[in-house]
């Protein structure tokens, strides 16, 4: 009993048990409904060992909406807590667990996947690519992700959550404060999911580097692929810096090392600098791929080119070097001298001004546009004026004086969602809308996605506004409960209210998904949007090779100009196409990092190093594996293109577009 009493939940509540018995459910549903209809060689063959990146996109897809609703739920107990004065719904404890697994789920297992979704979905098509450049290692990067999601997700019911804030500052995330094992699941769990998101890095910094279509040049690229690349620079960059930090603050768990202790030649701080070297620069790694969606949309649905296109580059350019810059803001209040915070001050002003050149590039885009307020627009416009706030608000914070009011109040709470709701989240919500019938044939519903986003616009300015006047009426963040006597009540139960409106959003986007499935027509064509780039060229869903012949690029805009000013976009005769095959290493591999985190966690030394054994055989049998991949040839292709219509040789007069 001593073994298993390891496992157990320090802290545990009905709703823990709850939780454990949903889950158990649940997963035993799971594997007898995949029994019972026969699915499992389909889910081996056509995703568990699929190279395939729109595939793979699809997976990181499926995980940041599932991982949406799982911190979405971190959030409404949290609301539901502040609702009222000393409220009993979550103890101190709870609540410390609540916020921290709320962050760690939305900006590691819930933002990250989504850009790498799309990336991984958008960026071969826009460059005219058949696949990333490398396929094997694109599926390892999700398998590890989706290991240390898992991991971490399994933390609240056994062994318990980390406690420590997302942050996981030091002292409080060492063992003299933090006794369970939760912040063993954080540092092992993020460190799992951060090597995954390293090999994204290469991988799509190589595939744009070397895989253009012929003519595009990198100042031809799509916008979104321009961010794509920026923002997997930064990543390249700030992940092994983070990498590093995890690896020493879990040899001071487990070892009994002193980089981050308050003794024996430890520096705490140590750990709050890696940190935000890391995590300013994080907060980029998710935007400028947001801003490369609005981009997108917003120059299609205002038909018109994007205004200032080398303004837009360079704008990024700029903001991807002072990310690196402005890191100490985060601590101004942490005594590093008025010097130093003068400095990083100026450096976090100066980033504000590329992004407003991006703010009125958007603007002048719109302008004397055709606009057609389609759900992706209405994300698009939302942004707009909700992000400005949230930057106004940052330059507010980014004055080292006045920060000592603002800092761990609510008002850097509101603050800190007001840039990465709209900036982040509207981006994947209308990225999902605009490029969901590429993908999967159908459109879904505008009339339900309107709903959704007035209900989410509004809810977010009644959940988040409220906290800014609580904030500066000297409410601080992290805390589970106050008085009736703060007066805080009034504002806090409008941000429950503003709260549960969001919910029933993100409620309603299940509901469409489900509603179109059902009921939307599959006749769409292959560019029901009119778009502008070069993942519409292709069919509608896309298929395995993704272009028939290799495109012939022009301008940043290729397709646009193959519709308007009959440019030949697809020349020569097809040819056969080689194809990676697919690979089960990767999902291997996958169990294998899970198995040996989870043993590192509970300090299961033997497991660890088989597990760890296992992981180099993989890697071995990789070095010395002849595989060369496959050819789709000739008359495999034309059949292909036959099925969606095409007549060999003229796909340059053959796409239909459905205009809303």
């Amino acid at each position: 009993m001593e073994f298993f009493e390891r496992f157990a939940v320090p802290h545990a509540s009905p709703m823990i048990y709850a939780s454990m018995v949903a889950i158990a459910l649940v997963s035993i549903g799971i594997v007898v409904g995949i029994t019972y209809f026969k699915k499992w060689g389909y889910l081996w063959r056509e995703w568990f060992t699929t190279v395939d990146h729109k595939k793979i996109g699809i997976m990181y897809l499926i995980s940041a909406l599932l991982m949406l609703f799982r911190g979405g739920a971190d959030a409404i107990l949290m609301r539901a807590q502040l609702s009222a004065p000393e409220m009993k719904l979550l103890d101190a404890q709870h609540y410390n667990e609540i916020f921290t697994t709320h962050g760690v789920v939305m900006i590691i297992f819930m933002a990250m996947p989504f850009i790498f979704a799309f990336m991984n979905l958008i960026v071969p098509l826009q460059i005219g690519a058949r696949d990333v450049a490398f396929p094997r290692l694109n599926a390892l990067s999700f398998w590890l992700f989706f290991a240390g999601a898992m991991l971490f997700n399994i933390s609240f019911v056994v062994g318990g959550s980390p406690d420590a804030g997302w942050t996981s500052y030091f002292p409080l995330a060492g063992n003299d404060f933090s006794t369970s094992v939760g912040t063993n699941y954080y540092m092992i769990a993020i460190q799992i999911s951060g090597i995954g998101s390293l090999m994204t890095g290469i991988n799509m910094i190589t595939t744009i580097l070397k895989m253009r279509a012929p003519g595009m040049t990198l100042m031809k690229m799509p916008m979104f692929t321009w961010s794509a690349f920026i923002a997997n620079v930064i990543i390249v960059f700030a992940f092994p810096v983070l990498t590093i930090a995890l690896l020493m603050g879990t040899t001071d768990r487990l070892f009994g090392t002193n980089f981050f202790t308050t003794t024996n030649g430890g520096m705490d701080m140590l750990w709050a600098n890696f940190f935000w070297v890391w995590g300013h620069p994080e907060v980029y790694i998710l935007i400028l791929p947001a801003f490369g969606i609005y981009s997108e949309v917003i120059s299609t649905f205002s038909s018109r080119n994007l205004y200032g296109y080398k303004s837009m580059v360079g704008s990024m350019v700029l903001i991807s070097l002072l990310s690196f810059l402005v890191w100490t803001h985060h601590f101004f209040t942490m005594g590093q001298g008025a010097l130093t915070n003068s400095i990083f001050s100026i450096t976090t002003m100066a980033i504000a001004v590329p992004t407003g050149v991006k703010i009125f590039n958007w603007l002048f885009t719109m302008y004397k546009g055709k606009i057609r307020f389609t759900v992706p627009m209405l994300y698009s416009l939302g942004f707009i004026p909700l992000f400005t706030v949230g930057g106004v608000t940052g330059v507010m914070l980014a004055m080292s004086a006045a920060d000592y009011q603002f800092h761990n109040t609510m008002f850097l709470v509101a603050h800190f969602h007001n840039t990465i709701i709209p900036g982040v989240v509207f981006a994947m919500l209308a990225g999902l809308t605009y490029y969901w019938p590429k993908f999967f044939g159908f459109m879904l519903n505008e009339k339900i996605g309107k709903i959704t986003f007035w209900l989410l616009t509004v809810g977010f300015v009644l959940a988040f506004f409220p906290m800014y006047i609580t904030g500066l009426d000297g409410q601080a963040r992290r805390m589970y409960t106050y008085s009736e006597a703060t007066g805080f009540a009034p504002l806090n139960m409008l941000s429950f209210v503003g709260a549960a409106l969001m919910a029933i959003g993100f409620v309603t986007i299940v509901y469409n998904i489900y509603y179109s499935f059902k009921n939307s027509p599959r006749d769409i064509g292959s560019d029901p949007w009119d778009a502008r780039s070069l993942e519409w060229a292709t069919h509608t869903p896309v298929p395995e090779y993704n272009f028939a012949r290799v495109p012939q690029v022009a301008s940043s805009e290729a397709f646009w100009d193959m519709k308007k000013k009959g440019h030949q976009l697809f020349k020569g005769e097809i040819k056969d196409i080689h194809m990676p095959n697919n690979s089960g290493v990767p999902f291997v591999m996958g169990i294998i990092f899970f198995i040996a985190g989870f043993s590192f966690i509970f300090a299961m030394w033997v497991p660890a190093v088989i597990a760890l054994i296992g992981i180099f055989v993989c890697m071995a049998l990789r070095s010395f594996e002849q595989d060369h991949g496959r050819h789709i040839h000739v008359k495999e292709i034309k059949e292909i293109e036959a099925q969606y219509g095409e007549v060999p040789g003229n796909e340059n007069r053959s796409h239909t577009t459905t205009r809303v």
